[in-house]
């Protein structure tokens, strides 16, 4: 297999996955904000961490199913019906989220480190994630379940992982002017992702019924 195939969907998929703002990523640039751009980087390194970590566990747990097309089948049907509940849900019944302001302390680098591998091993998101999008690789042949290749997609999750965390940081001062814009619409952007997946997974569920 070609090695960068693989590099690169995980590069992708991290940056699909990531660029929504979410806690990890706002936090990250609100410490730069704060404290500079060396405790934020100690939290992003903390965070990339356990991503890589779920990533790796979510394509071992992916393998074996992928070894079952029936569960592969049954888990196209369950991802579509959750994806679906969810953009129902953020595009017309989830209440606006409200923009609570904290205070910030300053904090030691280890401390951002551990806080980083805390609040990214709180968000479960990753794991259903990377199950759901290295089988639909492998139903595609985009993917294989090799040592090297999961290895590699890994490697690709965490460049990925790594850049978008790094662009939040580094373009801070202009999220922050949109932040009220981001707020208000945060549900809308969710909606629209989850959506857009529930069309894919039930595409593919067409196309194997057909």
């Amino acid at each position: 297999m070609n090695y960068i195939t693989p590099l690169f969907f995980g590069f992708i998929s991290a940056f699909i996955g990531i660029i929504p703002p979410g806690l990890i990523n706002m936090t990250a640039a609100k410490v730069n904000h704060k404290e500079g751009k060396r405790n934020a980087l100690w939290f992003v390194f903390g965070a990339v961490l356990i991503i890589c970590v779920q990533v790796f566990f979510s394509i071992l747990f992916a393998k074996v199913i992928n070894r079952r097309p029936d569960l592969v089948t049954l888990l196209r049907e369950i991802g579509f019906g959750i994806f679906s509940t969810l953009t129902v849900y953020f595009l017309w019944l989830a209440k606006k989220p409200k923009d609570k302001t904290k205070k910030y302390t300053q904090n030691s680098k280890a401390n951002r480190f551990f806080q980083g591998m805390l609040l990214s091993s709180l968000n479960f998101f990753p794991i259903p994630y990377y199950v759901f999008v290295s089988i639909t690789l492998a139903s595609y042949q985009l993917f294989s379940f090799e040592k090297t290749t999961i290895l590699i997609f890994v490697n690709g999750v965490l460049i990925g992982s790594f850049l978008v965390f790094y662009l939040y940081i580094s373009f801070f001062n202009k999220i922050e002017n949109k932040r009220d814009f981001i707020m208000k619409n945060m549900n809308t952007i969710i909606g629209c992702i989850t959506g857009l997946v529930s069309i894919i997974t039930l595409i593919n569920i067409i196309k194997y019924y057909w």
